[in-house]
């Protein structure tokens, strides 16, 4: 009886959390350990189903660096990296189109469906969904001084969202799962970061709130404890004096962007805790950092 009370308080006080995120869309963006872990993988697809059949409307975007990496291995592509980013050629890009949207993205369908739910699996070049253009960046030449432009090859950066299929889909009461895969104005394809690709789809759709799911707990402060909640206004200061560092800040900066173009709180929380996302959502306190505007 006592473990059936327990259950009974649990379901209760997500009462309000429900009531607050009630046919609110969630972004979620899905990878790091929580999709190579097949039991992590397996709970995650179980708490998409919950979401939805609970009155939220989860959409899923994927990521899929390990997977790409194995494969690009397999078949003997070397890698050319610029600037600490892997150059897309043309025979790179192939791999991460057949394997983001084709056994990545449709392992995460069919293991919705599996739970219950119903899923569509589509990528960025799906009905137009994810334009994107070249990614460029400008760099000064020490030898020269000149600014020179360096070149990605097919990675690239969202420029517009089209969500009519997107709105298509929820409406039907499935559960969109988007692979990070653009088009070009004139037909290119181009591989873009989840977490960006996320962020574009999360400020398009309005999004309640955008998930990340890492492999870190969140923001830590200097004595490695989790910051539960941050302002997008203290962000920089935690960057200059050094309590950001690394490969977070441009994970917060990029957080920060999604939230002042609208979105009412970004969430960078850890994918390998069982039961993440309806941790972080439906109790009070939430098991990662939630960046926002001060006082929202």
């Amino acid at each position: 009886m006592d473990e059936i009370a327990t259950t009974a308080r649990i379901l209760s006080e997500a009462l309000p959390f429900l009531q607050r995120y009630d046919d609110q869309i969630i972004v979620v963006k899905y990878g790091g350990h929580a999709m190579v872990d097949p039991k992590l993988a397996q709970q995650f697809a179980r708490d998409m189903v919950m979401l939805k059949v609970c009155g939220l409307n989860p959409i899923v975007v994927h990521g899929g660096g390990p997977q790409i990496n194995k494969m690009l291995d397999k078949l003997e592509v070397q890698p050319e990296f610029r600037e600490g980013l892997r150059v897309t050629d043309e025979a790179t890009m192939s791999v991460v189109e057949m394997v983001l949207s084709g056994s990545i993205n449709k392992s995460i369908v069919a293991s919705i469906q599996q739970a219950g739910g119903r899923a569509v699996g589509i990528s960025g070049k799906d009905g137009n969904l994810m334009i994107a253009e070249r990614l460029t960046k400008k760099k000064t030449d020490p030898a020269t001084g000149k600014v020179v432009e360096i070149d990605f090859g097919f990675v690239g950066e969202p420029v517009k969202v089209n969500i009519e299929i997107l709105e298509t889909i929820m409406k039907s009461d499935a559960i969109p799962v988007i692979a990070p895969v653009g088009v070009g104005v004139n037909g290119e394809t181009f591989n873009v970061n989840a977490d960006t690709a996320a962020g574009a789809i999360a400020t398009a759709t309005k999004a309640k709130r955008l998930l990340l799911l890492t492999d870190v707990a969140g923001v830590l402060d200097k004595d490695k404890n989790l910051i539960s909640e941050l302002s997008v206004e203290e962000l920089p200061n935690l960057v200059e004096n050094g309590t950001i560092t690394g490969g977070m800040i441009p994970k917060v900066e990029s957080a920060a962007a999604v939230v002042e173009s609208g979105v009412e709180g970004v969430i960078i929380l850890d994918g390998r805790v069982p039961h993440s996302v309806l941790l972080e959502l439906l109790t009070p306190h939430g098991v990662g950092t939630r960046i926002s505007r001060a006082g929202a």
